[in-house]
């Protein structure tokens, strides 16, 4: 079987459905809490839930591939223990039982480990490369801690496993987000905002040169994320640091308005100030060069913007009826 942590979250549970959707037996090891977090899961058939308390009983099913994805997400979460606990100890430790037992290890990093971009952002995996890099809040410095341990692993010749990958998912969005609250996708909270019947506010920018709503992100389609991790799994033989995104940084101004147009209702749009705990913490640009991958293999081409908030839109509409 597979395991795969996180795999109640928002991208997990899209992985999660594409694996049991080509009958691969899978084991998720998530929380659910007291909420609707359960309904990322319904359609699947699962050989195990289990809490992350319980990561050694889980190992000890010995699964054939571990894909990582459970993590404190929240980009304004403040509790270092708590983070350090779920986004770098864990992280260690699967790889550790996955060099030991000869299992691939996929896992995932963040855009957020670019901080501000002012280095770029190449998807160097060299202890040099990511020495460079500064991120802006704890989550990023998290999962830039595990990335910069694993290239330092690798450097020290110490065990890894057979086949190991990092991927930089960059603004995803898509199906199956709804109980992240506050850090769902702008598309979900644009379509919520526009369906109350509320103009969709933006961030006005607080950075010279640059217009409201002219903040420039690479927002991917969960669907090509996890076209890429099965990609990942079918081979074997690629390993590597990588980014995941669309490859092409779109504005807010234009993300909103792909949501009126799927949504066929006229564009009614608002600007309000930065909140003060994102000043001086929020990425003005993000762009994945997506060379890497590409060199690597992986074939399929990304999903336009326009394209990716319809088919959400279309999803929204039709779980919403159901």
């Amino acid at each position: 079987m597979i395991l795969v942590t996180g795999g109640a979250g928002f991208i997990g549970s899209n992985l999660v459905a594409a694996l049991t959707a080509r009958g691969e037996e899978v084991v998720v090891l998530d929380w659910l809490g007291n909420g609707e977090k359960w309904r990322n899961l319904e359609g699947a058939i699962l050989a195990g839930l289990l809490p992350p308390t319980q990561v050694e009983a889980a190992l000890a099913m010995q699964p054939r591939a571990v894909l990582h994805l459970g993590a404190i997400s929240a980009t304004t979460e403040t509790d270092g223990d708590l983070v350090a606990a779920s986004n770098l100890t864990l992280s260690l430790r699967l790889w550790d039982w996955c060099a030991a037992h000869g299992v691939p290890y996929i896992y995932a990093s963040s855009a957020a480990t670019y901080g501000d971009g002012e280095q770029g952002f190449a998807d160097e995996e060299t202890p040099e490369g990511l020495s460079r890099l500064k991120p802006l809040n704890l989550y990023g410095w998290s999962k830039h801690a595990f990335d910069r341990r694993v290239a330092q692993m690798l450097q020290l010749g110490r065990p890894k496993p057979p086949q190991w990958a990092g991927l930089k998912f960059f603004n995803v969005y898509g199906p199956r987000e709804g109980h992240k609250g506050r850090m769902a996708s702008v598309a979900l909270h644009k379509y919520r905002e526009i369906l109350s019947g509320a103009p969709a506010r933006l961030f006005a920018s607080d950075r010279a040169g640059i217009a409201d709503g002219m903040q420039q992100r690479d927002f991917v389609s969960v669907t090509d994320c996890v076209r890429v991790m099965l990609w990942l799994l079918d081979n074997p033989g690629v390993s590597g640091l990588f980014n995941c995104g669309s490859g092409q940084a779109r504005s807010f101004l234009d993300l909103t308005r792909a949501v009126f147009a799927a949504l066929n209702l006229p564009e009614r749009i608002e600007f309000m100030p930065m909140p003060a705990d994102l000043r001086g913490k929020y990425q003005y640009f993000t762009e994945a060069p997506m060379s890497k991958l590409r060199q690597s293999g992986y074939p399929h081409p990304p999903t336009s913007l326009e394209e990716g908030v319809a088919e959400y839109v279309a999803w929204l509409q039709e779980s919403a009826a159901g």
